[in-house]
């Protein structure tokens, strides 16, 4: 009798003889452990795995991402185009993109001829920036990872970019507990009136804590200021399209020679010269992210009962009202709109976290 059949009987064997030893088990009224060879993989064993092929990839750095290819910096500072493994498909993971610009990851040479690899595994993140995805429901879109600050970048004219634009940037930075910087660019197209006007935006957002000041990429102003604010992080520059990012980006790194675009004078909108989420290196240990100009940014993971604590001036004031659950919208007694009445929080604001919470839209 051929050796494969007999190795199959004597498989059906040990199978029966477990099953029946199972059986007078469960008369004795107890339960025995299925044999080894037929239970599934556990949770640490699928870890285990996991760790023993993370010990023999290469480590690196995404800082480029094109939705189906992610460029992987190696540790000689060389870039290959990676795509992901497979597994990532398979997690329940809420996110249009499980990987971001920024993650560190695992991965492994493929082709060393076209520099192109795969993507293993991702380090713990530090952090990461993410807005609802406009494609689908109750997912969210990653914008970067390990970030250690959001830097900003609006214009009051040319385009214009709103209040509400800034303040929904700054609420969603602050839930991700990353410190952020308001910038205003174009410096040089202002008279005085909007200068003022500016300036009294600039105090505001000092006042709550935020970094502030005012650049122009023509006269130099703030320029320094902007250059010394990167050094030794990695900063993610946000904004709409047109208020100059990418200008002031090659005035302090002229090696980067990023693409820009004239403002459209028929919308007085910006034209999007940032097609992906791209890093860059300015210096050792200086990294810029620059993400697409965001028209339609969304909150996400979080509820109306948290966004008052993402507005530093209504958080200090929470435990003043009189009911723990306001949302300090008509609720009598409510401290946070007598600071509004009182003109000690700003007007601008309250409509921003108004707006906020009943879903609309000032970002315009």
């Amino acid at each position: 009798m051929p050796l494969a059949i007999i190795g199959k009987k004597r498989l059906r064997l040990r199978y029966w003889k477990h099953f029946l030893d199972d059986c007078n088990v469960k008369k004795e009224g107890k339960r025995k452990a299925p044999p080894i060879r037929f239970q599934t993989k556990s949770t640490a064993a699928i870890q285990q795995r996991t760790e023993d092929v993370n010990a023999q990839s290469l480590k690196g750095l995404v800082i480029r991402s094109t939705g189906s290819w992610y460029d992987v910096r190696d540790e000689e500072g060389l870039a290959w185009r990676c795509r992901l493994r497979g597994k990532f498909k398979f997690q329940d993971l809420k996110v249009t993109n499980p990987v971001a610009v920024g993650d560190r990851v695992y991965w492994e040479i493929e082709n060393e001829t076209t520099l192109q690899g795969t993507i293993n595994d991702i380090f713990p993140r530090q952090n990461y920036l993410a807005r609802q995805s406009v494609h689908k429901t109750a997912h969210a879109h990653l914008l970067a990872a390990n970030i250690d600050q959001t830097i900003i970048i609006a214009t009051l004219s040319f385009p214009r970019t709103s209040l509400g634009f800034i303040d929904r940037l700054l609420v969603v930075a602050e839930s991700f507990r990353i410190p952020s910087v308001v910038i205003f660019n174009k410096q040089d197209l202002f008279d005085d009136d909007i200068k003022a006007y500016q300036q009294e935006l600039i105090d505001m957002y000092q006042n709550l804590g935020y970094q502030s000041f005012g650049t122009s990429s023509v006269t130099g102003e703030g320029v320094s200021q902007f250059s010394d604010l990167l050094q030794n992080k990695v900063s993610v520059l946000s904004g709409h399209s047109g208020v100059g990012k990418s200008t002031l980006l090659n005035v302090i790194a002229p090696h980067l020679d990023l693409r820009t675009n004239e403002v459209s004078t028929f919308a007085n909108k910006g034209v999007h010269t940032t097609t992906f989420a791209e890093m860059f290196e300015l210096s050792p240990n200086t990294f810029i992210i620059d993400s697409p100009g965001i028209k339609e940014l969304g909150l996400s993971e979080i509820n109306k009962a948290e966004i008052g604590h993402y507005f530093p001036e209504i958080r200090d004031l929470l435990n003043e009202c009189k009911f723990d659950d306001c949302l300090h919208i008509d609720e009598p007694k409510c401290a946070v709109k007598a600071a509004v009445e009182a003109g000690q929080i700003a007007m601008s604001r309250y409509e921003s976290y108004l707006s906020m919470i009943g879903g609309g839209d000032n970002r315009r």
